[in-house]
């Protein structure tokens, strides 16, 4: 299977709820950070792709889109590689976009507590480090970070093969770009705010990591009940 949809909108653009809907509609299985937590196996080959030696297609085995991190960090790079591909680009308001972050997975407490398990090395290399470790928590640059990506995403991909586009949108658009008829059931709406926050804080340890088992069977659970 080779990748049809290539999310490069930043994480906290709505893309879980984004997952959900593409594979909703014939985009699946779709990758997501979530995936990464619930197979850590499969950091390394995230590491050799930062590394500038990726092997995409062991990479996206068996996917056939992917959004959010650690996906939306490579968008030129699957761009290129999978040119039948479409790009789609999540985006949200600046200012609500830096607001979720710092409250979840930006967080200081989420960075201190994902700092103190194994996966602190990818998290650097493919989501923290692609800002400023020192200015993650710095509004105006972090907003304007956000803003630059949207706008060199846009330069890049021809118009014909981007859609630009906010989850608040619901179906009409998405299906019309990718050519598929609209559901009858409602968007997905998951994975708010409050909601991720609640799980990063309900699995957090008393050492200040997080108890990955723990919250890799939150993850297989909520992704059920969605």
């Amino acid at each position: 299977m080779s990748l049809k949809l290539i999310g490069a909108g930043y994480g906290r653009t709505g893309t879980l709820s984004l997952k959900l809907a593409l594979e909703q509609i014939g985009y699946g299985p779709c990758h997501h950070m979530t995936e990464v937590l619930l197979a850590p196996e499969t950091i390394g080959l995230w590491m050799r792709a930062a590394a500038g030696e990726p092997l995409w297609d062991d990479v996206y085995k068996g996917f056939a889109s992917t959004v959010d991190f650690p996906g939306c960090t490579f968008w030129r790079q699957l761009s290129e590689f999978y040119p039948q591909a479409r790009v789609l680009l999540s985006v949200r308001d600046p200012e609500k976009w830096f607001e979720s972050t710092q409250a979840t997975i930006f967080s200081e407490q989420a960075i201190a507590r994902l700092s103190a398990t194994p996966m602190a090395a990818f998290m650097e290399k493919v989501a923290w480090g692609v800002f400023s470790r020192e200015r993650i928590h710095d509004r105006d640059f972090m907003i304007d970070a956000f803003n630059r990506h949207n706008a060199e995403v846009e330069r890049t991909i021809p118009r014909e093969r981007l859609l630009v586009y906010d989850v608040a949108q619901g179906w009409e658009p998405l299906c019309k770009f990718l050519g598929v008829p609209v559901p009858d059931t409602p968007f997905p709406r998951t994975n708010s705010r409050e909601e991720m926050a609640a799980l990063m804080a309900s699995h957090a340890n008393s050492s200040a990591g997080f108890d990955l088992k723990s919250l890799q069977e939150s993850l297989k659970s909520r992704l059920r009940r969605s």
